[in-house]
């Protein structure tokens, strides 16, 4: 994206012909543009179901949440709390965008191949397994032992937002890592929320959406690419999934496996028809027309429209499409609703082992699991260090790991039953999370410019 500023055109005189209200917003749009806006977005709205759920209107809060919404038609419809719309049904698209991130990584980036896959995926089964561990150690026993998912994710907004704070002091191969990190921690705790919290199947809805599936796949094969077919049949996939018992989250990361990654024509067809689309229309140039009047003009913007079109695979332009709702609408409303918790809690937090537990996963398990993999996986030759990447690199970013947030939170909602437990386990997720972030920037801050690995 470039990022430089063009200048204002001027009217006869000297004054902007910008529209006023393109003024107003634009500070706002640059804002929302760049990678730390979503999690300040979701600071604020922590905050903001903190400051409610503690306020003297606390209890209208939790009735809006349990408040029942019924979508369908007449004989076929489906009601369910407003808390289980967003849990259950929007997050389903927040897991869709995982899905789609988690394919593209396997098919062209981080995890693209053995050698450079190694790293990131070792990284995150440390950051995972050693989390869950110490959980396990405290809780293993005890009324708390469902939660030893919690500390296994890493909340990759977050992360990635206070690595945009440091600017250019940290290499831009951190993020790199750090994102392959997280995609890969997203697609293990999408495997443990899938196998391991699931109370009890429906094996009838259960073989439904296997057939909703398989028909995405055919969908696919037979060069189908219209993202609205693929959405739709994925409300089909994702009801019979919700039915089944296993979450319906899941289907959102089914659905974007189904989804098309390839490109209609190569790079040099797009150039190629590119270049024969600009001469067509500067051929149909004539002065004092307007583009809207010319034919000419019309039919060569057409074409490189379809060009663009062809050039770009699903995958891509849903990835691309999504990635503001989900960030500034999905995950900040998902936040309103699960991080409202009643300070009442802290007394219970205090000796809770389910806090003492979480606590220790975020804040030691993810920075030890995920430095120690990382270094075990180098020195056994297996994997490198990107260029530009540091041990005290990884260590800072192993500390942003710690941040859960979003999806511990989302599996703290599916372990625990108990009301007060759950509670708890929200303020050892916030807790943890704060003091792992503030630390991984403050690491991460004294690493002097250039640093090599």
């Amino acid at each position: 994206m470039n990022s430089q500023r063009q200048p204002a055109s001027k009217g006869g005189n000297g004054t902007s012909t910008v529209p006023l209200i393109a003024r107003v917003i634009s500070p706002f749009q640059r804002f929302f543009a760049t990678t730390a806006a979503s999690g300040v977005v979701l600071l604020v709205c922590t905050a903001v179901a903190l400051a409610w759920a503690n306020s003297p209107w606390a209890e209208s809060y939790h009735h809006l949440w349990e408040t029942l919404f019924t979508i369908g038609a007449p004989g076929f419809s489906l009601t369910l709390s407003l808390h289980a719309w967003v849990n259950d049904g929007l997050m389903a698209v927040f897991f869709f965008l995982v899905g789609l991130e988690i394919k593209r990584e396997v098919l062209v980036g981080e995890l693209a191949t053995l050698r450079t896959a190694t790293l990131p995926v070792a990284a995150a089964l440390g950051g995972m397994v050693v989390p869950a561990l110490l959980y396990a150690a405290v809780n293993a026993s005890g009324p708390g032992a469902a939660g030893w998912g919690v500390p296994m994710a890493t909340d990759i907004a977050f992360a990635l937002g206070i690595l945009a704070l440091l600017g250019d002091r940290v290499p831009a191969s951190v993020r790199v890592l750090l994102t392959a990190i997280a995609i890969a921690d997203d697609l293990g705790a999408v495997l443990v929320i899938a196998v391991f919290y699931t109370s009890s199947l429906d094996v009838n809805a259960l073989g439904a959406a296997a057939g909703v599936l398989v028909g995405l796949f055919v969908m696919n094969r037979l060069g189908i690419r219209r993202p609205l077919l693929y959405a739709l049949v994925g409300v089909v996939l994702w009801y019979f999934m919700l039915q089944s018992g296993i979450h319906a989250t899941i289907a959102g990361v089914l659905l974007a496996l189904s989804v098309p990654a390839r490109t209609l024509i190569s790079e040099e067809e797009f150039i190629e028809e590119a270049t024969e689309s600009l001469e067509a229309f500067r051929a149909a140039d004539v002065p004092g027309n307007m583009v809207m009047c010319s034919r000419g003009h019309q039919e060569a913007l057409l074409r490189m429209e379809c060009a663009t079109d062809a050039a770009q695979a699903p995958l891509q332009r849903m990835e691309h499409n999504l990635h503001g709702y989900v960030s500034f609408f999905i995950m900040p409303l998902f936040a309103v609703g699960n991080a409202g918790v009643s300070f009442e809690a802290l007394g219970a937090a205090a000796g809770s082992p389910v806090v003492l537990g979480i606590a220790l996963g975020l804040i030691l398990g993810k920075p030890i699991g995920i430095t120690l993999a990382s270094f075990l996986a180098v020195n056994a030759g297996v994997a490198d260090l990107p260029t530009g990447v540091s041990w005290g690199h990884v260590h800072g970013a192993a500390w942003l790991g710690g941040i859960g947030f979003t999806i511990s939170l989302f599996i703290a909602g599916l372990a625990f039953t108990d009301a007060l437990m759950l509670d708890t386990a929200k303020l050892g997720i916030l807790g943890a999370s704060v003091f792992a972030g503030v630390v991984g920037f403050l690491l991460l801050r004294r690493m002097p410019k250039g640093v090599a690995a």
